[in-house]
């Protein structure tokens, strides 16, 4: 993993921490969870305050997730808003931080001027034992909690308040009224800075979790279905009024789920000319072919004139495998039809050539779900299924790990946005 993090393809856009008081609040968030404190002096952290180095420390990838479930977080700043999720059992944990964050930007800023914040992303359900537990997971709360009580003192503060407000006698009280002063020390004139978060409840709706080597929810009005290894606990085994299950094995059925659902564009003239996405996946396809045929052999040199010689001098390899003319036949086809016929692709093929729609509320998840079925195009992997690209990585010798990173380095990470933009449509 190395090359990964030497090229940020890992770890990446992470907010470096070395204020002495930063690390002194994040250490004391480890020591209110049980862990023990760091020693360095300069750690970096992710949206939910995940530091690559302190779990390298103590040996623990998951010291913020323990069970995977109800996941614990640690803000030290605002900043941690714009920053991405680099380790979660959940796809959607990026996505209830942020809504937290945003939705109550104002208290956070006062409190992390004076102290951090920690605490848990609570679900319903202690620990997942089968798919059940999963889909028992309606919203989320958040815990909120401060080394220093800022919010619970606020709180007190705000209650006697109201107390001196409303009981004619109570500013008699003079050690009322001191505790009050003491109270106020800490957590400044709360009439100004709110110090107590506002929304804490947040609706957990679709997404993908690591628990049963990888699982997908979706969420419809009438209807949820799961997409899941069918020896997953709890596959098929309840409420079939309720919920629908397959197979993540299943081609066919699932490009039904997702054409069915509207959740996919069908390639069309009108998005596949312009986006150069069967391109794309012939090119991937090609490269992959290099690889499996020639192990060992540096593609970083390589030009589109030295393929396109490749792939002549391999006709018999090319035309065996079939994927790369069937994607030529498919440019044709929308070129002098405006649309592919989907009824007449094998189905294991048609997720080369559909992607999300880019307005749908569930297209990342979405996007990340078709990469399952296309794992030779490395880049969508990378995109969507960071986890599941990860997991591609270990198996790849090292010449094709050093092209791997070459080809992310020189197209993805040097205009991510753009990149989305062009081949699946999606503005950020």
């Amino acid at each position: 993993m190395d090359l990964l993090r030497d090229n940020e393809l890992i770890y990446g856009r992470l907010l470096p921490v070395e204020e002495p008081h930063l690390i002194e609040r994040y250490n004391k968030a480890l020591r209110a969870f049980g862990l023990p404190a760091t020693t360095r002096e300069k750690i970096s952290i992710d949206r939910t305050g995940f530091s690559p180095e302190v779990a390298e420390d103590l040996g623990d990838i998951h010291y913020l997730d323990p069970n995977q479930i109800n996941r614990r977080f640690i803000i030290l700043t605002p900043l941690q808003v714009s920053l991405p999720v680099v380790h979660t059992a959940f796809s959607n944990t990026s996505q209830l931080l942020y809504e937290f964050l945003t939705a109550n930007a104002r208290v956070i800023n006062a409190l992390t001027i004076k102290d951090v914040i920690y605490g848990e992303i609570e679900d319903s359900v202690a620990r997942v034992e089968d798919i059940e537990d999963l889909l028992s997971i309606n919203q989320v709360e958040f815990k909120v909690l401060s080394a220093e009580d800022v919010t619970g003192k606020a709180a007190e503060l705000a209650t006697m308040i109201d107390r001196l407000k409303q009981e004619p006698e109570f500013w008699r009280d003079t050690a009322a009224l001191e505790h009050m002063v003491g109270l106020a020390k800490v957590t400044g004139d709360i009439r100004e800075n709110a110090l107590v978060p506002e929304q804490v409840i947040f609706r957990h709706n679709a997404y993908w979790t690591s628990h049963f080597g990888g699982l997908y929810v979706f969420v419809d009005p009438d209807m949820t279905t799961v997409i899941s290894d069918p020896s997953a606990p709890g596959f098929r085994r309840s409420r079939p009024w309720q919920v629908s299950y397959l197979s993540l094995h299943d081609a066919s059925r699932v490009y039904d789920f997702l054409v069915s659902t509207g959740r996919v564009e069908l390639p069309r003239a009108s998005w596949i000319e312009d986006s150069g996405y069967l391109e794309h996946r012939a090119e991937m396809v090609v490269r992959n072919l290099i690889r499996k045929a020639e192990p060992g052999r540096d593609l970083g040199k390589v030009d589109r004139v030295w393929l396109q010689t490749w792939i002549h001098g391999h006709a018999d390899l090319i035309a065996q495998e079939g994927t790369f003319p069937f994607l030529n036949a498919a440019k044709r086809e929308i070129a002098q039809l405006g649309q592919l016929r989907m009824e007449e692709v094998r189905p294991d093929r048609r997720f080369l050539v559909i992607r999300a729609r880019p307005d749908h509320p569930d297209a990342w998840l979405t996007n990340r779900l078709i990469s399952d079925f296309v794992p030779d195009d490395f880049m969508a992997r990378y995109v969507f299924n960071k986890q599941g690209f990860y997991r591609d990585y270990e198996g790849f010798d090292p010449v094709w790990r050093r092209h791997v990173v070459e080809t992310l380095k020189d197209t993805y990470l040097k205009n991510k946005a753009a990149f989305r933009a062009r081949l699946y449509g999606l503005r950020d």
